[in-house]
């Protein structure tokens, strides 16, 4: 059943209130649950939206790089585009906004662990892009509005990406910092674990002394204790 008290913490969730919920069942509607109540010609699931969202993702994705790194080869580009819009990253995304809990699933699928299938719910992100494209007017403005709510997603990913690719190694630098003195002790502290098992978000404090000196999120305990330890290095002045 459409829950409108819960897609309303979605849409505080995205920054965006729609103005045809119709649209926004649509995107949240599993071909299992369609199946189990009419079939597909009486209750619509989100498949055709998913295939505009697909369109509307790549588009929006591949400007966005296009515009922030002017001088990267082609190359480069198509290589970041494919991992922010790959199932995994999509599946991350759905689970910061937490699509997961106010899809409309069928019986089988929610008991065989729907809400947390990476496949389900890349799907059901690509829809719901889709939905506020056409609700919002299918034009620039509407563009506009996912960007507001997936660009801030996009650009946490891909600082995880370029640690990765280029190895940029904050704790070691950060390590080789404190070291200047001594007798500092250094060490990072899990303070927070946030979301489902396909897209934990942990954040990590990095603490000099027991004074909290940086903090950091990421996917993994490792990202995040490098988003700390980068944060450090700033205060510092060293980056």
């Amino acid at each position: 059943m459409f829950d409108t008290v819960n897609t309303a913490a979605l849409e505080a969730n995205i920054g965006y209130q729609f103005k045809d919920r119709s649209l926004l069942e649509e995107a949240l509607t599993h071909s299992s649950y369609a199946n189990e109540h009419g079939g597909i010609k009486k209750h619509k699931c989100n498949e055709r939206l998913e295939f505009l969202g697909d369109a509307v993702l790549s588009s929006v994705t591949a400007e966005y790089l296009f515009r922030k790194f002017a001088d990267h080869p082609e190359g480069d580009l198509t290589r970041m585009r494919a991992e922010l819009v790959c199932e995994k990253a999509l599946a991350e995304y759905a689970g910061k906004i937490d699509l997961g809990s106010v899809l409309l699933l069928g019986k089988g699928e929610e008991r065989g662990g729907g809400r947390e299938r990476k496949s389900i719910l890349a799907d059901a992100f690509e829809a719901l892009l889709a939905a506020v494209y056409l609700d919002a007017g299918a034009n620039n403005e509407a563009k506009e509005s996912i960007r507001s709510y997936l660009m801030p997603l996009v650009e946490a990913r891909l600082e995880v990406l370029f640690a990765e690719w280029h190895g940029a190694d904050y704790k070691t630098l950060l390590q080789q910092f404190i070291q200047r003195s001594e007798g500092e002790i250094l060490e990072y502290v899990t303070v927070g674990e946030k979301g489902p098992d396909h897209a934990k978000v942990f954040t990590v404090e990095a603490r000099l002394n027991s004074n909290i000196i940086g903090t950091g999120e990421g996917a993994t305990k490792r990202a995040a204790e490098q988003a700390a330890a980068k944060q450090a290095l700033i205060l510092f002045g060293e980056l």
